[in-house]
């Protein structure tokens, strides 16, 4: 399979590599990178047991030291302490800017090392090595990272692109169902957002996706993966066309906060897509037929499509203390079809409210 060169504007590019294993890992950097004096792998507590010392023993030839940062598992450590922490590792093993820092883990992981790297003695080389679904089809490629602030989602960080990201698919199958079918909410966002090719293929293969087949999961991230590298290309640093990657991640941010992050956030993602699309349909752009079909394809990959209950004027709030306001309404990401987003910058809190509530309505 071949590599997919993510390039931004006066900046070059870096490559996506998507492999089976670890094995062809080092190749990869010395050929791209040579050979480094000090590596540090930050991870955290749920991965290091699994893969961090496969990943030294991978990058063993690539640099005279190795450590690493162990930090503990959970979006309530995606915060300045942490990352506090992982500048006190850098500096007692003397880190400079000709290092390289590895990220190795999911979202919150590559976030965080991302972050650490932009920030350390103003920038140092960075690869990332996702090894959840999630992070694999979206956080780990685009450049985007930072921390949470008290209750505030990614609300410090920067934009500071990967030197390199390289999948080992075969992590894959050591993560658990519900993080598994957490990350198709990024991936069904893709085919919504660009290519409906792709959105019906994904429900077709459903099957063989949920039962992670290899060919079909490498293929699977590579038009996902694809499809981020066409926004991130045409706008690295989010000023127009790359907002319409938020699909579902207004409501969704809001009530991730909301329920105390105990949703994933790619069960909220399924959540916002359905608010958004909710409010496509009262908009007449969306058909009966189309809105429910949109809402229902979540179900076979394992992700929600109502709750319970919901407090509509605390997601309301939430949503406000978030970065998508635009003039006097709030910008918002629509479906004008499967396959076709566009970004509404007058979407009103009635019609928030109102989406919201279709979250907790008996539908036949």
């Amino acid at each position: 399979m071949d590599n997919i060169n993510v390039s931004y504007k006066n900046a070059g590019e870096y490559p996506v590599i998507i492999r089976d294993t670890y094995d062809h890992l080092a190749d990869e950097i010395k050929d791209r990178f040579g050979s480094f004096k000090r590596i540090c792998i930050i991870t955290d507590s749920n991965v290091a047991p699994l893969y961090l010392d496969t990943v030294k023993e991978a990058l063993s030839s690539c640099a005279d030291l190795i450590c690493d940062h162990i930090f503990t598992a959970g979006e309530e450590n995606k915060n300045l302490e942490t990352v506090r922490q992982c500048y006190d590792k850098l500096l007692a093993n003397d880190f400079n800017r000709k290092d390289l820092v590895v990220g190795l883990g999911g979202g919150v992981t590559g976030d965080m090392a991302a972050f650490v790297s932009s920030t350390y003695m103003r920038g140092l080389t960075f690869i990332n090595l996702p090894t959840t679904l999630l992070s694999m089809a979206d956080s780990s490629v685009g450049g985007k990272c930072g921390v949470d602030y008290y209750d505030y989602k990614n609300m410090i960080g920067s934009i500071y692109m990967p030197s390199m990201v390289y999948m080992a698919t075969s992590v894959l199958d050591s993560l658990p169902d519900r993080q598994y079918s957490s990350g198709m909410a990024e991936i069904l966002k893709a085919g919504l957002i660009k290519d409906h090719i792709f959105y019906e293929w994904l429900i077709n293969s459903f099957t063989e996706i949920m039962e992670k087949d290899p060919e079909t999961v490498a293929n699977m991230l590579y038009k996902a993966v694809g499809i981020k590298q066409y926004f991130v290309t045409k706008d690295p640093f989010e000023q127009n066309e790359r907002m319409i990657l938020n699909l579902g991640h207004t409501a969704g941010h809001a009530m991730e906060k909301y329920f105390g992050f105990s949703y994933l956030h790619g069960e909220c993602v399924a959540l916002g897509i359905v608010v958004a699309a909710y409010i496509s349909y009262k908009r007449s752009w969306l058909t009966d037929e189309e809105f429910y079909e949109i809402r229902d394809m979540f179900v076979p990959f394992g992700l929600p499509i109502s709750l319970d209950s919901i407090d509509t004027d605390s997601v309301i709030k939430n949503i406000a203390h978030d970065k998508k306001s635009a003039g006097d309404g709030i910008r918002y990401i629509l479906l004008k079809k499967a396959g076709k987003a566009v970004i509404a910058s007058d979407v009103t809190e009635d019609e928030i409210r109102d989406a919201l509530g279709c979250l907790v309505v008996e539908w036949d």
